[in-house]
């Protein structure tokens, strides 16, 4: 399965993410073009090469217009401090546009890969609460000319910030503001995370374990220790484990900590892969102990990496939700099984089975999304009568599925195709639309799914399914 593996050696920031994406293959122009689709405006991006402790990679900057005289002096500094540090000039294959949708920030308070200042918060910065909410940044991607996709994904992340900082300062999330300078490079990094990955394939992300730094941090309300208030409750909400390293700056940012905890599915090594591509993003700071760079790698996962020379099926994962309860009516349990499969489920199903002291008892099985399962498994808790849920992530191999409308005596029929290896295995005439043609032709829907598999004329054919 087509995964993205985020190496934390350095933390991660949201403009860090969005490099290293572009390193791997992220098309810049796609990037601008769905960004301005936004129609927020004041801003430019650079997106340029440079290198890190002799790693070379992408660094995406979001300009604020009204910033753009300091930023060009920063830039410059930063220039001439590289020139001296590494003895030639520094790379910067610019695709500079200075168009007013496009952007990118260099020398404003922004993220960057640590120290930065943090923005977020309901009466933070100079703006106070002139700035953006929460729900009119919602209202903004929701008016978007965005995929359903991007949009659900970039305001989640929002979310999680909102809720963080709605947490620290006692107010409701819908109220917490972002002031100018943060809603504009946070709505920037944000979306265009999203959009990176919507095209590179959606892929699965997974993510190595959490490192931080230490020292401290100021914010808007004064200097916490690292990691900033913000991270660790985004982290924490999502339960993400956390340790710290003798790096005396800050490494994960809020922003950052938000697509890990809403877009990493599991936490740890890397798992089999087949590599593809890597990308470096790079941040601004030069670290004592390691480079500034967040390395992400994209390539194959799990059972899709290992058995795609073989085959041509798909794989995926699923999570595999399972209790077992003796004291249900089974009338809520037929009500729970629409409730999942409303919410998204996959398969609900149950299963008689024998529970201890010989009682007689029911095995009820979810299966859904990873991304949902906390989701569902909740469901499962206050639906139904039990105690506890367990999980476990389960690698599927499917075939590749194809709906082709075939004309029979009776009417057009949708019939569902299996694929491997080149041919035809499966072939499954839709139930609903056989129902229909039945009903309106007053004819046995037996004799419609006949009618359906004699019109596919599929040699070989291996059965229903």
């Amino acid at each position: 399965m087509k995964t993205l593996y985020l190496d934390l050696l350095s933390g991660i920031s949201g403009d860090m993410f969005v490099g290293a994406l572009l390193d791997a293959g992220m098309d810049f122009g796609e990037l601008q073009r769905g960004l301005a689709g936004l129609g927020v405006t004041g801003y430019h991006l650079h997106h340029g090469r440079g290198q890190k402790q002799g790693i070379t990679g992408s660094r995406f900057e979001v300009h604020l217009e009204h910033h753009h005289a300091h930023a060009q002096e920063h830039a410059h500094e930063r220039e001439q401090e590289q020139e001296q540090e590494h003895g030639h000039p520094h790379e910067h294959e610019h695709e500079h546009e200075h168009g007013h949708e496009h952007g990118h920030e260099h020398g404003h308070p922004h993220e960057h890969g640590g120290g930065h200042h943090h923005p977020h918060g309901p009466e933070s910065g100079p703006h106070g609460g002139h700035g953006r909410d929460f729900a009119e940044i919602r209202r903004l991607i929701a008016a978007s000319p965005l995929s359903a996709w991007v949009k659900e994904r970039a305001t989640a992340v929002f979310w999680r910030i909102a809720e963080a900082e709605g947490k620290i300062h006692g107010r409701p999330a819908e109220e917490v503001h972002f002031h100018e300078v943060g809603a504009v490079d946070s709505i920037v990094d944000i979306v265009g995370a999203c959009l990176s990955l919507e095209w590179l394939g959606r892929p699965r992300v997974l993510a190595s374990p959490v490192v931080e730094g230490t020292g401290w941090v100021d914010c808007a309300h004064g200097r916490f220790p690292v990691p900033a208030p913000a991270t660790l409750e985004i982290l924490a909400a999502r339960g993400v484990v956390v340790s710290q390293c003798e790096e005396r700056q800050e490494l994960v940012t809020p922003t950052g900590a938000a697509l890990l905890a809403e877009l990493v599915e599991t936490f740890g090594p890397l798992p089999g892969f087949r590599l593809e591509r890597v990308g470096y993003g790079l941040g601004t700071r030069d670290n004592r102990t390691r480079p500034n760079v967040l390395r992400v790698l994209l390539g194959e996962s799990g059972v899709g990496a290992a058995v795609s020379a073989t085959h041509d099926w798909e794989s995926d994962r699923v999570a595999v939700l399972e209790t077992n309860v003796d004291d249900l009516n089974p009338e809520v349990l037929g009500h729970f099984t629409g409730q999942a499969l409303a919410a998204g489920a996959l398969d609900v199903f149950h299963t008689a089975v024998q529970m201890k002291k010989g009682r007689p008892g029911t095995l009820l099985t979810v299966l859904c999304g990873v991304e949902d399962a906390e989701r569902l498994a909740a469901l499962m808790l206050t639906e139904t009568s039990a105690f506890g849920v367990r999980r476990t992530v389960a690698e599927r191999w499917k075939l590749r599925r194809e709906v082709r409308e075939v004309t029979t005596a009776h009417g057009t029929v949708r019939v569902k195709l299996g694929w491997l290896d080149g041919r035809v295995v499966q072939a499954a005439p839709e139930f609903e639309s056989c129902r229909a043609v039945a009903e309106a032709a007053a004819v046995p829907l037996k004799a419609v799914y006949e009618a359906a598999l004699r019109a596919l004329n599929l040699p070989g054919r291996c059965g229903g399914g």
